[in-house]
């Protein structure tokens, strides 16, 4: 039997539909210090400085509320990155979003899966 190649999660993977135009999509920044980011990361806006991180189950500044998913794989370990996100007005498949590690059960996925639909982006 011939090997299965998994090639992982592929860029815009995640979207099932969008607004003409991309009007969907914005320009946003991960925030440095945020790491190697997989294409359809599942992203929150930290408050102060309007900067992109992981959605996390927990904190105080913005980065518990899911708001946005990452469209294309970024390294954002030594400094900020303008990447494409989906911000507004979206369906995505829920089965090729990427959580952070802390959203370690169904129900924290369906919290943040919750959070988005509140930013227009519905988890089918």
């Amino acid at each position: 039997m011939p090997a299965i190649l998994d090639s992982g999660a592929r860029d815009t993977g995640c979207i099932l539909s969008e607004p003409n135009g991309h009007r969907g999509r914005a320009n946003i920044v991960i925030a440095a210090g945020a790491g190697i980011l997989a294409p359809n990361t599942v992203l929150a806006k930290v408050t102060a400085s309007g900067k992109y991180v992981t959605a996390k189950a927990t904190g105080s500044d913005g980065s518990q509320t899911a708001a946005a998913v990452l469209l294309y794989g970024v390294d954002a370990t030594a400094g900020d990155v303008w990447v494409a996100g989906l911000v507004r007005d979206a369906e995505v498949n829920g089965k090729t979003l990427v959580y952070d590690p802390s959203i370690s059960s169904q129900a924290l996925r369906l919290a943040k899966d919750a959070e988005l639909a509140a930013a227009g982006i519905i988890v089918r």
